[in-house]
């Protein structure tokens, strides 16, 4: 038989234990709505302090809403244990997952991200204890970590953030980031190959070195060049394939 609530409880804690009676219905849906406003303003505290790092406030809000709604169903009253208790620790692991698995610019491994995480909070608390800025021997002390591990999660955090490349750099906005970005010259691996090819094109026969011109450089067909030479198609061909087999092992050698 469903219970019938015959008073609204005197507190949010009070909410929770009347929830823990009802069985699933309208009427607990209703209470769990009202669980929910009761203890909103503990998921506003808690998300308000990640405020200033990068992601909006509404979005925290909305994830240490989600992180309340799941520490008020996960709840067990008999436990004998404060729901803030319980509940804060839930909240907070939501939106530092929110902040893992959504924020990040670049994938990196989750045992990076955790590591950020971990870092960030070392480095407050120890500002604070400190009265000083950490040193990466500190943070590894604090962490019981490394310091190689520690540079590394500082070098994997780099990946938290980026900037278009579409980003303006000039004040009329005609010159961008992308702009100032070098790109591959292919003239100068071209020319590195020209420098290398001389030496191997010494070692051919003179009769293979005019063949290979005339194909790649004159751009004749081989039966161009079998006409132009006075050898048969077929024989230029086996010629063409023999120089470059040697050009190759000249190259490799190189």
């Amino acid at each position: 038989m469903t219970k019938t609530i015959t008073r609204v409880p005197d507190s949010a804690s009070d909410l929770l234990r009347e929830l823990a009676d009802l069985p699933a219905g309208p009427e607990r849906d209703a209470l769990r709505d009202k669980a929910v406003r009761a203890w909103l303003p503990l998921a506003r505290h808690l998300a308000h302090r990640y405020t200033g790092r990068g992601e909006p406030d509404d979005d925290l809000l909305q994830t240490a809403s989600v992180g309340l709604l799941k520490a008020i169903d996960r709840f067990d009253t008999t436990r004998g244990i404060e729901f803030a208790g319980f509940a804060i620790p839930t909240i907070l692991g939501e939106i530092r997952r929110h902040f893992r698995d959504r924020t990040w610019s670049v994938r990196v491994p989750r045992r990076m991200q955790e590591l950020r995480i971990a870092i960030t909070d070392a480095n407050n608390t120890l500002t604070q204890s400190l009265g000083r800025s950490p040193t990466v021997a500190d943070i590894a002390a604090h962490l019981h970590t490394t310091e190689d591990e520690v540079l590394e999660g500082l070098e994997g955090a780099r990946a938290y953030s980026a900037r278009s490349l579409s980003t303006p750099l000039s004040e009329d906005g005609t010159t961008t980031l992308g702009d100032t970005l070098g790109e591959t010259d292919h003239d100068m691996e071209l020319a590195e190959l020209h420098i290398a090819l001389g030496p191997a094109m010494a070692t051919l026969a003179e009769r293979e070195r005019t063949i290979l011109s005339l194909r790649f450089f004159g751009n004749l067909t081989q039966s161009e060049i079998a006409e132009r030479i006075g050898v048969s198609q077929m024989h230029v061909s086996r010629l063409i394939t023999r120089a470059l087999a040697k050009l190759r092992t000249e190259l490799s050698a190189g």
